[in-house]
């Protein structure tokens, strides 16, 4: 399996990822960086760094942060460049991570596809249906 550093402003990523496991059980490879307030970005950097020690990364690693262009994603562009497997996708969200994390056989290349394209999916509002508009479906 990839690794997958969870990154956010505050404790989102830590939250994010114990309610996942709470779906689809515990997962090896995977980690939660927060950038705290007062923080500067080049710390963020270091945490990064920290994290990814402990972390097998020879299938390469990705970075899902919760904000394109927030310090969490540009430390994490930082890391990518200097990496030679990594890559980077913003806009954290948990149907994005509930699919990454279920599906441990991914590439990097495929699991920053299946993050953008379910991250985009899960996203839904409800609608109400009129009586009407059910029978016209059901003519259909």
């Amino acid at each position: 399996m990839i690794a997958v550093v969870i990154s956010s402003h505050g404790r989102f990523s830590q939250e994010i990822l114990k309610s996942c496991e709470m779906v689809c059980g515990t997962r090896e490879n995977v980690r939660a960086v927060t950038f705290d307030a007062g923080e500067s970005a080049d710390s963020l950097v270091d945490k990064y760094r920290a994290v990814i020690k402990t972390m097998d990364v020879r299938e390469g690693i990705l970075f899902v942060t919760d904000l394109f262009a927030g310090s969490p994603y540009n430390a994490a562009c930082r890391i990518s460049l200097e990496a030679e497997n990594a890559g980077v996708v913003a806009g954290l969200n948990m149907p994005m991570l509930l699919e990454i994390l279920s599906s441990p056989a991914l590439s990097l290349q495929e699991a920053k596809q299946v993050a953008q394209t379910v991250g985009k999916e899960g996203i839904r509002a409800f609608e109400t249906v009129t009586a009407e508009e059910d029978s016209d479906k059901e003519e259909l």
